[in-house]
């Protein structure tokens, strides 16, 4: 049988659907994506609905807290079977209808199947056996989660990922949840608020050890008083427990063994690459120590046909990031001998877990490791005039400057709106506003919650000012300062 040609083969249907755009009706595509969804990782599995059960989170936590504030809230019941079926109730028929549309569309060939290379320019389809190729391909093929410990046979049923927990049938009374990042996070908010007892199981001392530390730091210790945070254990084996449940056995650091039981266990232990499943040496293809595809600014793999962007080459691993380099990829597709680069220097990210993290830029440890100078300013919540009002006792803004040239370095926001109050920082960084103009040049409004922001910039400026003249106090007051 004759191999199908096209002039592109995109790989993964998630932000490398979104290439399939009129900007090339003139080219013949072949879409090719084998999960049992269509639209990608953040549409079906990811972000979209994992925040659509973290609103409800948010409101049963929110009538928890509300006491400090003179109002008696109870909530009486959590109904996760509506919760479950009004999310997907909306996204299944958008992943379906976006399938359908792809299907109709006469320039592109959709194929649900799994593709490998054969060669730079050939793929091979399973189970048909089809063989397709094309002058260009796009590998956006995303990630998978990671597996921990294979569970025992008989409570397989029992050990989840993100990609199946948010579709179980009960809400577990008891939920064991392996790993400390922000899907382990986010998951643990959202199950205990609805109820289940939940026990995060983690390798280190800290939750979210990829924060700045004072954020990790205040974010174990905030969760650690509405779940159980088991620090320092190693998880051995996953089996049945002694009450009809899933028993995990860990090691704890003083060599200890330790059983933790419940109804399900959640393996939230990070992602791994899509890219060990298309067989790239085939195609001569090159990928790093952990996996990932290779890529230059411009989103080209070693070969020089072949592209790639998200989760399959960018180890941070975020939707707006697989966006971003989308459309580089779209410009250069169309735009071979005028090429854009991907500006990669200032990735946000957001924590939707309760407290709510924001941050971009670089945190106080990797500065210090750097041994680059800088200045940084805390500023708690509750010392702004919004935060009065919340009675805010534990969270904060902490943001890092260049001393010598008054820009932000990195922003770290742990509380309310933290993914929102960041977006201007992220904004600072970008465009290289130096933190005293920011903060005095333009109007604040009063009492609104970015009071936290003007004020955290504000302390910057002063600890700027103190640093400069204790420079020119070492030069000894004569202005030369090295």
């Amino acid at each position: 049988m004759e191999p199908t040609h096209y002039d592109l083969i995109i790989i993964g249907s998630g932000s490398g659907n979104s290439l399939i755009d009129p900007r090339l009706d003139g080219l013949t595509i072949a879409m090719v994506d084998d999960a049992p969804w269509y639209g990608g990782t953040c549409l079906n599995v990811g972000c979209i609905p994992t925040k659509m059960f973290v609103l409800p989170a948010d409101h049963v936590v929110d009538a928890d807290e509300a006491a400090r504030l003179g109002v008696t809230q109870q909530t009486t019941a959590v109904d996760w079977p509506a919760i479950r079926d009004r999310i997907f109730g909306r996204i299944d028929p958008i992943s379906a209808g976006g399938l359908d549309w792809r299907e109709r569309q006469a320039h592109v060939g959709v194929y649900r199947e799994t593709a490998t290379f054969v060669d730079p320019y050939t793929l091979a389809l399973a189970p048909s056996g089809r063989r397709i190729t094309a002058d260009r391909i796009v590998l956006a093929a995303g990630s998978r989660p990671r597996q921990v410990v294979e569970p025992d046979a008989d409570v397989e049923h029992l050990v989840h990922t993100s990609d199946s927990i948010m579709r179980v049938d009960e809400l577990p009374a008891r939920l064991v949840v392996l790993g400390g990042g922000f899907v382990a996070a986010e998951f643990g908010h959202v199950f205990s608020a609805y109820g289940s007892q939940v026990t995060m199981i983690i390798r280190g001392d800290r939750l979210l050890r990829r924060e700045d530390e004072d954020v990790s730091a205040a974010f174990t210790e905030l969760v650690s008083q509405r779940m159980q945070v088991a620090t320092q254990e190693r998880v051995q084996s996953i089996s049945a427990g002694p009450d009809g449940g899933v028993r995990v056995t860990t090691v704890a650091a003083d060599g200890t063994e330790r059983h933790h039981d419940a109804d399900l266990v959640l393996n939230a232990t990070g992602r791994i690459p899509n890219g060990d499943r298309l067989n790239l040496p085939a195609a001569g293809v090159e990928v790093d120590d952990a996996g990932f595809v290779k890529v230059d600014q411009y989103q080209r793999t070693s070969v020089e046909h072949i592209w790639a962007l998200g989760d399959v080459c960018q180890p941070c691993m975020l939707k707006h990031v697989a966006n971003r380099e989308m459309r580089t990829v779209m410009h250069n597709l169309l735009h071979p001998d005028d090429l854009v680069a991907t500006d990669h220097r200032h990735i946000p990210h957001a924590v939707f877990a309760h407290p709510q993290i924001g941050a971009v830029g670089a945190t106080e440890a990797e500065l210090k490791a750097q041994g680059r100078p800088y200045v940084v300013k805390t500023q708690r919540y509750g010392d702004v005039a919004y935060g009065w009002a919340l009675e805010d006792q534990s969270h904060f803004a902490k943001l890092l400057a260049d001393p010598q040239t008054g820009k932000l370095l990195g922003a770290h926001l742990m509380g309310p709106q933290a993914a929102t109050l960041v977006q201007q920082l992220i904004h600072m960084m970008q465009f290289e506003q130096d933190i005293e103009s920011v903060a005095t040049q333009q109007y604040w409004i009063h009492p609104a919650l970015p009071e936290l922001v003007e004020n955290a910039l504000l302390g910057l400026v002063e600890q700027r000012r103190e640093w400069l003249a204790g420079r020119l106090r070492a030069a000894g007051d004569t202005g030369q300062v090295s």
